[in-house]
């Protein structure tokens, strides 16, 4: 079939055969074929369309009747040579096919993708961010070049699977993106980058399509295109006919395969195509797996699924395609539901979720990874490349959020400030018995840490935790004492509107001052006020000026109208 493929005269021809053997072992599954039966379909229709995704022990052609003969009983002599005639016969076949496979695979100097192999969910679950593509559309966010190779290298340490960074074919800056990792960031960071674009447009071929040249030309080893999968979409929107959004979701695919690149598909509006019209959505799918594509990511594009409608329709993907395919999800935040969707997706088989570092992303945003990522971890139970750094989510965060310019979420799950922040009196003294009687997970998992607040809700555990953290020395009791004493003064303070939430160097003081032995850091001697009123500012702040002013002073600026009374207060205080 390789040979079939490379020798073919007609270039249509050897865009309608595709052959993919991925000669590795996964795990436990084994998937026994015959390619003798594969060449014989293809030499016998020269326009079938092969899609074959499929994992080939180095011993498959193994013949079933050894692995199903019961283990209690014994082989003969003459059975166990003609088994090992056939392991024999096995390894030298296996070992043609990766050689014609190497000969067959492009020369390029493209890192490879991290991973070239079918993932189903929840067991194990791949982790696709796209906040330096997808993420840029949300409103005030932008990124310099210099800021996104910062944040690639970034994401690549948190040992994110795939880091989407780009459309290259769309703007400069992404385009420059490109052209600079390939000098300026190491290789290890290359192999997880992905480029962004789209299906070749109508009435065009994919060889004469400039922005799937310019996915090429990035060498990101992993190409990302968006396909539409909505039947109302491509015959209002793009105004296309059927018929031909499959062609050009096939030809773009076997376009960017050829080339020896891994592609994945993502399919916008496929849960609203699937209610609308779920055979079409299907053939969507079906035109860019028998193409090569190594992924279908169903987006929830308009954000408006909820997650048993996500659940339903994902169970439905990966079983049509049997494991032949990894299925992926990419969902947006209209509705609030992008993580759950995600994360039911992914117990509903999807083995890759694209999301975004702390939900950037257009309109409401997309599915928060600081939030999936350790759900899936620490509550689903999957296996992530990333779990190991996961200590580092939290510091991932704030270097995004840092590096944007974009002020930090206090209230964000896992990462924000006040996640594991605790006000309530109640609450606290719980807490004291068992950290997780008002935690589902330790702090310290993410990289975050517990803090307890003072307020007129707080109560004595409050205090007490706060003089432990301090590390005043006094006896039990006395401290009791003490913690009593300290609240009772922060209520009263608060009730004529002081806040201690945000002044906890305040509570320090009060704390020391409880204290036998306290020193006052200083002591007030004396203070002056100067106070004075007048209807005119200084000449350098102007209030206000009317050119058809009735009265006034006069000056060269024109006519200047007092306002009222301005008042100003030096105060100076001698320690």
């Amino acid at each position: 079939a390789t040979k079939l493929y490379r020798h073919s005269s007609q270039a249509a021809d050897r865009q309608q055969i595709h052959l993919t053997v991925v000669l590795t072992m996964m795990g436990r599954r084994r998937v026994k074929i015959s390619l003798a039966a594969i060449c014989m379909s293809v030499a016998t229709t020269a326009t079938v369309s092969v899609g074959l995704h499929a994992t080939v022990a180095s011993a498959f052609l193994v013949a079933p009747s050894h692995t199903t003969r019961a283990r209690s009983q014994p082989l003969s002599v003459s059975q166990q040579q003609d088994q090992q005639q056939t392991t024999n016969n096995a390894a030298s076949s296996a070992e043609w096919i990766r050689k014609e496979l190497n000969e067959f695979t492009p020369a390029t100097n493209v890192a490879r993708a991290p991973v070239n192999r079918v993932v189903v969910g929840p067991k194990e679950v791949l982790v696709y961010d796209t906040s330096l593509r997808d993420g840029t559309q949300g409103e005030s966010v932008s990124a310099s070049c210099d800021d996104k190779l910062k944040i690639a290298a970034r994401l690549a340490a948190f040992n994110m699977d795939y880091i989407e960074a780009g459309w290259p074919g769309s703007n400069p800056k992404d385009a420059a993106f490109f052209d600079r990792a390939k000098t300026e960031l190491t290789p290890d960071i290359r192999a997880k980058l992905v480029a962004f674009g789209s299906t070749r447009r109508k009435g065009i071929t994919a060889n004469n399509d400039p922005q799937l040249q310019a996915l090429l030309d990035s060498e990101a080893p992993t190409l990302c295109i968006v396909a539409k999968a909505h039947l109302w979409q491509v015959t209002d929107i793009i105004r296309a006919k059927p018929e031909e959004n499959i062609e050009m979701i096939h030809d773009s695919v076997s376009h960017l395969v050829s080339a020896g690149r891994t592609v994945f598909v993502d399919l916008e509006h496929f849960f609203d195509g699937y209610k609308f019209d779920p055979d079409y959505a299907i053939q969507c799918c079906t035109a860019a797996a028998d193409a090569g594509a190594s992924g279908l990511v169903l987006c929830d594009t308009n954000g408006g699924s909820m997650p048993w409608e996500i659940e339903a329709m994902t169970r439905q993907v990966v079983k049509h395609f049997g494991g032949l395919v990894t299925v992926g999800v990419h969902c947006h935040n209209d509705c609030g539901m992008a993580v759950a969707n995600s994360v039911t997706a992914a117990r509903a088989g999807a083995g890759m979720i694209q999301g975004t570092i702390n939900g950037i992303g257009e309109r409401t945003g997309n599915a928060d990874l600081c939030s999936i990522v350790p759900t899936l971890a620490l509550h689903v139970n999957s296996t992530l490349q990333c779990q190991d750094n996961l200590k580092e989510i939290t510091s991932l965060s704030r270097f995004v959020d840092e590096t944007l310019n974009r002020a930090p979420n206090g209230a964000a799950p896992f990462v924000g400030k006040s996640a594991f922040a605790h006000k309530g009196g109640l609450h606290v003294a719980a807490m004291e018995r068992s950290p997780l009687s008002y935690q589902h997970v330790d702090p310290l998992d993410v990289g975050n840490e517990k803090r307890i607040l003072i307020s007129e809700l707080s109560g004595r555990q409050n205090i007490m935790d706060k003089i432990r953290e301090v590390g005043v020395s006094m006896g039990e009791g006395i401290a009791s004492e003490r913690a009593t004493a300290i609240l009772n003064r922060v209520k009263k303070l608060e009730s004529k509107g002081y806040t201690f939430e945000g002044a906890e160097a305040s509570v320090h003081l009060m704390i020391l001052h409880a204290t036998r032995g306290y020193c006052p850091p200083f002591r007030i001697l004396d203070y002056s006020a100067q106070v004075f009123d007048s209807n005119i500012d200084s000449a350098s702040r102007i209030l206000a000026k009317e050119e058809n002013a009735p009265t006034g002073i006069s000056t060269s600026m024109g006519p200047i109208i007092a306002k009222g009374p301005t008042s100003r207060a030096t105060i100076q205080v001698r320690t």
